[in-house]
């Protein structure tokens, strides 16, 4: 059914869930019709992109009438739920409770997503916004009250580590107090400075295999349970997977893939590492080498690979800095964190900064400005198991470079062989863009750079 914009004071509005965020998905009702809820009580799970989100309430009240079924896609503007009161709420007490979830995701009953409709500024001036509202903070709640500028997750974790979010500084947009900030101040350290810094002091990494994504245990997913009686079952694209194969079919029908492979010598590489992490304390794989080293490459010939596509204007859009996206396995699905000015970032801060976005999306406390806007991508494939891959492409990059897993091999140099350490390496490339030999070239570089300027990946590409 396509929701018209209410001028009721008693229906609350779906917020803006993000930054350019249009639509959501409606995950799971957490309420339901006659239920009374206070100011900030969860009253649905809503997932937009890659992010899941906590709906909270913008005032005390009694639920009304719930607009729409779990499972149906929800547009910005339109209303979610709608509370007792003068204003026309005794309509909406009479509605019956949300149906179950239906066969038909992401329409209404004509089988049609709604549209938003047109809004006024009044209307925008809803309390309720959840990520992002329009006196410009970017949270959960309003700060109104002492409340601070937090999303439910981080308010969460808060409340699990006994620290009274109230009282920390926020470092995030608007104020908004992020988990960095949260876990600073459960630390004894206070709020997190604004601005990204190095720490004094090295902070440990979990321990990780060398190649391997940290804290994270290579296991099979799930077997679906099939019915009693049952041959087979059917499993809905629903939330993150549903975005996951949206986002790749945009990709394969977008961008025209094709894959270079290689593997680099990383037996020098591998003494360097482990050099780095005994002076350190901390646990270093080789993965922050290799961003490292595609940050290397991309701020410098092959800068012309650090690029977007705009299709809808037909322009390639090439960017000055290296916003690195790392493909996160997580137990709902994939996703992409993204570490932004990888390029200025040296090897341990890079290795702190895989880890923290790495864990901020596998325990869904990372903000969705963090999921948005690389520029190029890795994915570490060997984390999990093999050698190489082909990669598709996080669209609209034009490149992604796929990481296989360290082992042991022959190397051939100078007619000479040896036992070496072997890193496997997968560029796919858009080749609209990306010309099969430029590819090869912009490999060729990334290998020479884990082979013999091991020690040079160390410090910050930027300015290099």
């Amino acid at each position: 059914m396509a929701h018209a914009k209410s001028a009721n004071p008693n229906d609350f509005i779906l917020p803006d869930l993000g930054e350019g965020v249009h639509e959501a998905e409606l995950i799971k009702w957490r309420v339901e019709v006659g239920q009374t809820v206070d100011e900030h009580d969860i009253l649905a799970d809503m997932e937009t992109d890659k992010a899941l989100v906590e709906v909270p309430s913008p005032r005390p009240g009694v639920i009304a009438k719930l607009w729409g079924e779990e499972g149906e896609i929800m547009h910005v503007g339109n209303p979610l739920v709608s509370f007792e009161g003068e204003g026309g709420g005794t309509a909406e007490a009479e509605a019956k409770p949300a149906k179950k979830p239906s066969k038909k995701k992401g329409a209404g009953s004509n089988g049609q997503a709604p549209a938003p409709a047109p809004e006024t500024s009044a209307e925008r001036e809803d309390a309720g916004t959840v990520v992002g509202n329009v006196s410009g903070g970017v949270a959960g709640v309003t700060s109104e009250g002492g409340k601070a500028l937090a999303t439910p997750a981080v308010r969460r974790l808060a409340r699990e580590m006994g620290v009274d979010i109230n009282a920390i500084a926020g470092s995030g947009i608007g104020g908004r107090v992020t988990e960095k900030d949260v876990r600073a101040a459960g630390a004894g350290g206070g709020a997190a400075p604004a601005a990204r810094q190095a720490p004094s002091a090295p902070a440990p990494l979990p321990a990780a295999a060398p190649g391997a994504m940290p804290s994270r245990v290579p296991e099979a997913p799930p077997k679906p349970e099939i019915p009693q009686g049952s041959e087979s079952a059917r499993i809905p694209f629903r939330g993150v997977r549903r975005t996951i194969a949206n986002r790749l079919r945009e990709s394969i029908n977008q961008a025209v893939h094709f894959t270079v492979m290689d593997e680099a010598d990383c037996t020098a590489l591998d003494a360097v590492r482990k050099r780095l992490a005994g002076a350190s304390g901390e646990k270093v794989s080789f993965l922050p080498f290799v961003a490292s080293a595609v940050c290397r490459a991309l701020s410098g010939k092959f800068g012309a690979m650090n690029a977007t596509t705009d299709d809808a204007n037909e322009e390639i859009v090439v960017h000055r800095a290296v916003h690195l996206g790392i493909a996160t396995d997580t137990d709902t699905g994939l996703m992409v964190p993204v570490i932004r000015d990888a390029d200025a970032l040296g090897v341990l801060q890079m290795g702190r900064e895989i880890t923290r976005v790495a864990m901020g999306a596998r325990d869904r406390s990372i903000g969705r400005e963090e999921l948005v806007g690389s520029t190029f991508t890795i994915s570490n494939v060997g984390s999990h198991a093999g050698r190489f891959a082909t990669p598709v492409i996080n669209y609209p990059e034009v490149g992604i470079l796929a990481v296989g897993r360290a082992h042991e091999g022959m190397v051939v140099k100078n007619g000479w062989y040896r036992v070496g350490k072997l890193l496997p390496l997968s560029l796919a490339c858009d080749h609209r863009v990306v010309d099969g030999a430029t590819a090869a070239l912009c490999l060729a570089e990334i290998k020479r750079l884990l082979e013999d300027e091991a020690e040079s990946l160390m410090t910050p590409s930027r300015g290099s």
